[in-house]
């Protein structure tokens, strides 16, 4: 039996972990938070016995969460609270982490993902990195081979929905109110029809750490129009692979360590930029130095995958690196520094289908030329943690987060006017935009 207790508070975004980059966080205006505050108790049971067919284990993972929520505009000059049960006063959320038994080499259960490194998006920090599989578990049946020196293989069938589908965007069903906030088009999920597959080969010794892991994902849309006589899109796999290391003990002092990670996805977004980030859309306003604009934002979107109707899924390809350094001055201050950089690319039949969507909807004044939805975001950071007592540690963390979007510079686009955000529709500008986030935190483990 164990757990923790964590109160923290974030400066320059309205969410926490990650960056202003979408929603009134992104709109940078007087609905945006200055800062956000959580408390969360965490409790965790873990349960072994041995018997003669080896160790039987249950392990459960849970907390209950309170978070500052978020004013939106009501659309006539006023304003409402959200509704979410997390952020009402005296209320909370309960969430489910980890639940799963493990039997003979088997898991069955919800458990870190078999793709994922044990640091995931975490090499030297608590902010939300893309640039690999993430942390939070997932319902799976997988076995692990142990062969001894600290080398093992795993396979696993991983429940798809929620935890690794993105997006499938049916651009025909585009809108303006969705362009304006990063999404693509219609997102058109089927029902599930196969779970992901996974497997994976891990070194885990006293130097260190290595693991290479892959992953097939099946898209599975919906129909092309509002019932199953307008037709559909054939399935597609997509798939994703990932390299990992982590070095421990090098010379620049006891306890230091390097993690780092690398990724490549087809059809397979969620596993760079995994559920904890903003994905599928972004959305970040600054100001503007072009004639007749009103302000400036980049927008962006990451799908698994695009289509229009009467064609077939044109699967997303995305890249990215995520590492980081904890350099241990003594044993009460560490360090670290810590980065990330991926990139969002669509073929040319898709960046067809978006910007066609793009020219006809939002008038982009750079015309199809000028338009590429193609997109890198990147984060770099710093973090600094004081552990006066043995499980009681304070950290301050900062990052810098960058959208780069590739549309034509000087491009402005005719957005409409949305309410929940008090944006006028009006002319933005399509330019990068960046973001710096303050996140101060106390915690005790139990």
């Amino acid at each position: 039996l164990g757990g923790y207790l964590r109160a923290e508070t974030t400066f320059g975004t309205s969410y926490h972990f990650d960056a202003a980059n979408s929603g009134v966080g992104g709109a940078r205006n007087r609905l945006s938070d200055y800062y956000s505050s959580r408390s969360r108790l965490g409790l965790s049971i873990d349960t072994r016995t041995a018997t003669e067919y080896g160790l039987v284990r249950t392990y459960f993972d849970g907390a209950w969460t309170w978070t500052t929520g978020t004013y939106s505009g009501t659309g006539a000059g006023g304003t409402a609270y959200t509704t979410s049960l997390g952020s009402q006063v005296a209320t909370g959320t309960p969430g489910l982490y980890n639940a799963f038994l493990q039997f003979a080499g088997f898991t069955f259960g919800k458990a870190g993902s078999q793709f994922s490194t044990p640091w995931a998006q975490y090499p030297a920090n608590n902010y939300e990195l893309p640039g690999g599989g993430g942390w939070d578990p997932v319902n799976q049946f997988a076995y692990t081979f142990e062969f001894g020196q600290g080398v093992s293989a795993s396979l696993s069938a991983e429940d798809q929905v929620a935890h690794n589908q993105l997006a499938i965007w049916n651009v025909s069903a585009a809108t303006a109110a969705g362009l304006a906030v990063g999404a693509y088009g219609a997102n058109d999920f089927g029902g599930a029809r196969a779970p992901d597959l996974v497997a994976s080969v891990t070194v885990d010794q006293a130097w260190g750490y290595f693991k290479a892991s892959v992953a097939g994902h099946n898209n599975h849309a919906a129909y092309y129009g509002a019932s199953e006589l307008t037709g559909h899109p054939d399935d597609k796999w997509g798939w994703a692979g990932q390299l990992a290391l982590s070095i421990k003990n090098i010379p620049t002092g006891p306890g230091d360590t390097i993690n780092m990670s690398a990724v490549y996805t087809n059809g397979a977004s969620r596993y760079n930029f995994h559920d904890y980030t903003a994905a599928p859309s972004f959305a970040m306003y600054g100001s503007t130095g072009v004639a007749g604009a009103y302000q400036s934002v980049a927008l962006a979107g990451v799908s698994d995958a695009v289509f229009v109707t009467g064609s077939s899924q044109q699967l997303t390809t995305t890249y990215g690196f995520r590492g980081g350094y904890t350099h241990n001055w003594d044993p009460y201050w560490a360090s670290s520094v810590f980065g990330a950089w991926s990139a969002v690319r669509y073929n040319s039949t898709a960046k067809g289908y978006i910007c066609g969507a793009y020219f006809a909807t939002l008038a982009l004044s750079s015309g199809l030329a000028g338009c590429n939805p193609d997109f890198n975001y990147a984060v770099i950071g710093t973090r600094t943690l004081w552990t006066p007592v043995k499980n009681l540690a304070f950290t301050a963390e900062l990052a810098y987060t960058m959208l780069d979007q590739k549309h034509a510079s000087g491009s402005t686009v005719a957005l409409p006017a949305q309410a929940s955000i008090a944006k006028p529709g009006a002319a933005y500008e399509l330019k990068d935009q960046n973001s710096l986030t303050l996140l101060i935190r106390a915690q005790r483990n139990f």
